[in-house]
């Protein structure tokens, strides 16, 4: 449903220690593809294609991939534990990289964002968000920077929270993330660069 446009221009391969990590929340199979529980997902499939990597090597119950961003080794993951124990496969890439978890940023899905909208936080609660509860249960820590990708809200109370987030967006929805996907690598090199506070007033709007 998404793009995944390569880079128009070339980027030295990636190679030596890991000094970031960039995980992307969702559910593993096809069937959840497009849903926007699996926008985390996709957000990193679009960065592998920007950066010419391919997050397809199995290991620390993911698929990973490593590339080249803003100078800094990094290391692409999309657990393949189902988003509720999405932080089993955290704490195995960042224990064996030793990476500290201001190092670890995660793309997930917002409902309390519309489409078309993103948020970067350095830290905070889980916000009712199973796969940051399990990352936060399992690391001990809620200190980790992550960038909240908008997929909107319930369209009305009653509907089933778990039935909406595994629906799948409109077209025009679709068009809206995918422009919010457009803006990801920008916000990414700024905070591999350690400048989250430029990310932020650049795109927590």
């Amino acid at each position: 449903m998404f793009a995944k446009l390569r880079a128009k221009i070339s980027r030295p391969a990636a190679g030596g220690a890991v000094e970031y990590m960039i995980v992307g929340l969702g559910n593993p199979g096809g069937k959840y593809d497009g849903t926007r529980h699996n926008v985390g997902f996709a957000a990193v499939d679009y960065l592998a294609g920007q950066y010419g990597c391919r997050v397809d090597k199995i290991q620390f119950k993911s698929l990973s991939g490593r590339c080249a961003i803003a100078g800094r080794q990094v290391l692409l993951l999309k657990p393949s534990t189902f988003m509720n124990l999405s932080g089993q496969a955290v704490v195995e890439a960042a224990g064996f990289y030793k990476l500290p978890m201001n190092r670890v940023l995660v793309l997930f899905d917002d409902v309390s964002l519309d489409p078309g909208r993103l948020r970067i936080r350095l830290k905070g609660s889980d916000g009712g968000h199973n796969g940051i509860k399990n990352i936060i249960y399992l690391t001990g820590r809620d200190d980790f920077p992550r960038i909240k990708i908008g997929v909107g809200g319930k369209p009305h109370p009653d509907y089933d929270l778990a039935n909406w987030v595994l629906s799948r967006f409109t077209q025009s929805e679709a068009a809206r993330v995918q422009e919010v996907f457009e803006k990801l690598p920008q916000a990414v090199e700024l905070m591999v660069q350690q400048q989250a506070g430029q990310a932020m007033n650049l795109f927590n709007r």
